[in-house]
This record gives structure tokens, C-alpha cells and sequence, in this order.
């Protein structure tokens, strides 16, 4: 397996747990369990280390097109957004449900940008 489709497939992994431990800690309910919270937040955030090293070294070797940029841009301030909202929905504090609804919306616009910029590294010349 070539180094870009085994990060395309640790990618989808990533993305799989994180959407796995998500869901169990909207189904657990406040207060959240620490182990699941701590999993769900490191593997996030070990997807965005991979996301972003992939980027790097793909760069290195050619340079990235603008459509590939633009994605992989996209893909970055969707992460943001997520970890912003999940930071916000773990306070013990109420949020308002538009963070919520945030927050369970980007997950999927993520997948979907990175899959995407994934698609495009792969398929340039």
C-alpha cells in the first residue's frame, strides 16, 4: 500500500473513531465520561496532526494546486470550528443550541473536505 492511500485509510479510521466516540458521548449525556471524552478528543486531534503533515510533505514534493489549497483550507477551519464547539459544549455551563447544532453538523462537512482534498492529492499528476 503507497504511504498517500495508507494516510487515506488511516484518515478514514480516524474519522470512524471520532464519529464513533462522539456519538456515545451525545448518547452518555453531561457529565461526560472522562476516558471516552479524553479518546474522542486526542484521536481528534491526532486526524488533524495527520491531515496536516500529509499537506506538508505533499507540498514539499510538488506544490499544491489551488484547488487542492482551497480544500485542504477548508478542511482546516472545519477542525477548528469542531474543536471551538466541542470545547464549548463540554462546559458544565448551558450553550446555546446553535453550538450544538454546530457541532454535530461539521463532523460531516469535515469528512467531507478532507476526503476531498485526500481525492485530490491523490489524483494530481
Amino acid at each position: 500500500m503507497s504511504t498517500n492511500l495508507s494516510r487515506i485509510v488511516g484518515a478514514g479510521a480516524f474519522c470512524l473513531v471520532i464519529f464513533l466516540f462522539g456519538f456515545w458521548l451525545s448518547r452518555s449525556g453531561k457529565p461526560y465520561n472522562g476516558i471516552l471524552f479524553n479518546v474522542h478528543k486526542l484521536v481528534a486531534l491526532a486526524a488533524v496532526i495527520l491531515f496536516a503533515v500529509t499537506l506538508y510533505r505533499a507540498n514539499q514534493v510538488t506544490t499544491l494546486n489551488a484547488m487542492t489549497l482551497v480544500a485542504g483550507i477548508a478542511t482546516g477551519l472545519f477542525f477548528v470550528g469542531l474543536f471551538a464547539t466541542g470545547a464549548l459544549a463540554s462546559l458544565d455551563k448551558p450553550v446555546p443550541a446553535l453550538v450544538l447544532r454546530l457541532h454535530h453538523a461539521l463532523p460531516y462537512l469535515a469528512a467531507l473536505s478532507t476526503a476531498t482534498t485526500f481525492y485530490l492529492l491523490h489524483a494530481r499528476p
